[in-house]
């Protein structure tokens, strides 16, 4: 790129920022990956909007991420434009029993603001390790409650910057899985209907909520979250404990031995390492159980130059 198409770009993005030969392991909660070519940072839907608009004007490679909680960025790197909704883009408002929320807000700074206003159910996504607009894409869920239980209407822009209000319904939710999987949309933010409830109440639920989940889940290692897909009729960490991979390693990415559906990085651990070992379990699980084990997180980038 240019350096004029890269002012260009800052222009875009008045109050937001743009960098170059961004390090992706900060962007990632699995702490890997190469270097993003050119890293945005838009605060506000509008900024949003002026940036893609900017980018369709060339075919330029784009990548929207949020908080990195489910995302695997190769080694090599993501080539061309990677646009990161987070602070900035993380208002909230609520009135009543109704919140409204930007993609960037992390759920469980939402799942607090609706506790300290009274608001129940949404207790569950208080210990999601991601942001709104991620769980939305891929009706995140935990503990038996999901998005497309309290989303009302998600926000959505196009890759020309527009923006069309979806309803739950259009969303087309399904177990881990929304229509903007099969469409160029990004979701920006959204209204969800909660119910009163009691404080106090609700902030204990949360409480052992992630006092459960601090329990069964490595939490002190950089990891992506839950690995797998649930498997129809079975459990993916059950499978993957069955086939003995509890603690298999291949470099610095190995198998928790307190959750098996969870892959850590105990140091220095690659995203080859890491695919590696799902490639492993994957092999396994079907040779012992005949199951085929589907990813849930994403993975992105390009391998090294040989």
């Amino acid at each position: 790129m240019t350096p004029e198409y890269l002012q260009g770009l800052r222009d875009c993005v008045p109050a937001g920022q743009v960098r170059l030969n961004e390090d992706m392991a900060l962007h990632t909660t699995f702490r890997l990956g190469g270097p993003a070519d050119v890293f945005v940072c838009p605060t506000s839907a509008d900024e949003l909007s002026a940036v893609l608009k900017y980018l369709a004007k060339q075919p330029i490679p784009l990548l929207i991420i949020g908080r990195g909680s489910n995302l695997i960025v190769r080694d090599g790197g993501i080539r061309g434009v990677v646009v990161k909704l987070g602070e900035g883009f993380d208002h909230v408002t609520i009135e009543g029993t109704y919140i409204t929320a930007e993609a960037g807000v992390a759920l469980a700074a939402l799942s607090w603001k609706a506790a300290e206003a009274s608001l129940a159910g949404f207790e569950f996504a208080a210990g999601i390790p991601g942001s709104l607009g991620g769980a939305l894409v891929m009706n995140a869920g935990a503990y038996g409650g999901e998005m497309c239980q309290v989303v009302d209407w998600v926000d959505c822009m196009d890759r020309g910057g527009n923006v069309r209000r979806r309803s739950n319904a259009e969303m087309e939710y399904a177990y881990r899985h929304s229509i903007l999987h099969d469409t160029d949309e990004i979701a920006i933010g959204a209204g969800l209907n909660l119910r009163a409830g009691v404080r106090e109440e609700i902030e204990t639920q949360i409480k052992e909520l992630n006092a459960r989940r601090a329990s069964k889940q490595p939490l002190n290692w950089p990891s992506a979250g839950s690995v797998f897909k649930r498997p129809p009729g079975n459990y993916a960490g059950p499978l993957i404990e069955s086939a003995g991979l509890k603690g298999f390693r291949i470099g610095g990415a190995m198998v928790s031995e307190l959750h098996a559906n969870f892959i850590v990085n105990v140091g220095g651990a690659t995203a080859a390492d890491v695919l590696a070992v799902i490639e492993h379990v994957q092999q396994t699980v079907l040779a012992q159980h005949g199951i085929k084990m589907e990813p849930e997180v994403r993975v992105v980038g390009e391998d090294p130059a040989p």
